[in-house]
């Protein structure tokens, strides 16, 4: 073989290595990349889930807080008879006995729904009208000038059931 052909094979044989070469990297290359793409599909998949599970465990502990609702709305008118019937054995005398069991049922009545989250929601005569927290029944003329746009009297009481107002309260404003 003449030297020429040699050479010719030697370059020729160093192209197609090169080619091997720079085929190996770009196959490499394209694996690396596909792995990426793998990775971050499943960094989103698992970011996806993760918060899935919390929402999930959020929704869950709400019900369990507000599953009583409906429960607890169905026993609120019940409240307001025994305080209606409280304010009323007060003016007699003579039924001090019969005051007393009703107060103790009253109270056990009571104490068993706070117990299960039921609150009272403050609000008292003076206070400002808020129409997201108050239900203005009526509006009257104000006794008082410092009383127009405030509560003058609380007609039903208000409830919440945790953090969830179930029963605003009732109140009348001052004009």
């Amino acid at each position: 073989m003449s030297r020429k052909s040699k050479k010719e094979k030697v370059i020729k044989e160093t192209i197609d290595q090169e080619a091997v070469d720079t085929q190996e990297i770009s196959v490499e290359d394209k694996l690396h990349e596909e792995l990426k793409q793998e990775k971050e599909k499943f960094l989103r998949l698992f970011a996806e889930f993760e918060n899935y599970k919390k929402r999930t465990s959020k929704e869950r502990i709400e019900l369990f807080k507000t599953a009583s609702q409906d429960v607890m709305l169905s026993l609120l008118p019940i409240l307001d008879d025994f305080e209606r019937a409280l304010n009323h054995i007060e003016d007699d005398k003579e039924a001090e006995d019969l005051r007393k069991g009703v107060l103790l049922i009253y109270q056990k009545l009571l104490s068993t729904l706070e117990q299960k989250g039921l609150t009272t929601v403050k609000v008292e005569t003076g206070d400002v009208f808020n129409a997201d927290d108050h239900e203005a029944i009526t509006q009257i003329p104000a006794p008082k000038d410092d009383l127009k746009g405030k509560v003058i009297d609380v007609v039903e009481k208000g409830y919440k059931l945790g953090d969830k107002v179930i029963r605003f309260p009732k109140v009348v404003i001052g004009q």
